[in-house]
């Protein structure tokens, strides 16, 4: 066999393999908690926002990373709900934002950061993101976060 027929053979094979794109062969799934991950986190990202979750929430999710395999992943995703589909997702998040901070400026810029973040790193379509401020964090309120000393010794 000549060279030409060789490269002729293995074009004809290649053609026949598989058939088409390679990365359109089989389905890609994306759990809810995924992309609960990805937009919890560039949520924390913008400035003014203090914590993630309502006030509940936070105390326990607080409880739950107290108790051994309780709550790996829990402040990862605290107060972010996701409803994944094929190839959209909607999102719900709660926030504390800090104080004297422009609570629509704060959520302009969760909502920019969550799209940009999930878009690009899922590729589903996010098609709301619903922001609810539970709380605001005073300057002089101790943070119900920080692990507190022991009363008893």
């Amino acid at each position: 066999m000549t060279e030409t027929q060789q490269q002729s053979e293995a074009k004809t094979l290649g053609g026949k393999r598989g058939g088409g794109d390679p990365a359109s062969r089989g389905r890609t799934t994306i759990a809810d908690g995924v992309v609960e991950k990805i937009a919890g986190l560039a949520a924390r990202d913008v400035v003014g926002v203090y914590a993630m979750g309502s006030g509940f929430a936070r105390t326990l999710g607080a409880v739950r990373e107290r108790v051994p395999g309780g709550g790996r992943t829990a402040p990862a995703t605290r107060g972010v709900k996701a409803e994944v589909g094929e190839v959209q997702t909607a999102l719900d998040l709660g926030i504390v934002v800090d104080y004297g901070v422009s609570i629509t400026d704060v959520a302009r810029s969760v909502r920019e950061n969550v799209v940009a973040a999930v878009e690009r790193m899922t590729g589903l379509e996010v098609v709301e993101v619903n922001i609810a401020v539970s709380d605001v964090k005073l300057p002089d309120e101790e943070d119900e976060e920080e692990e507190k000393e022991p009363r008893l010794q």
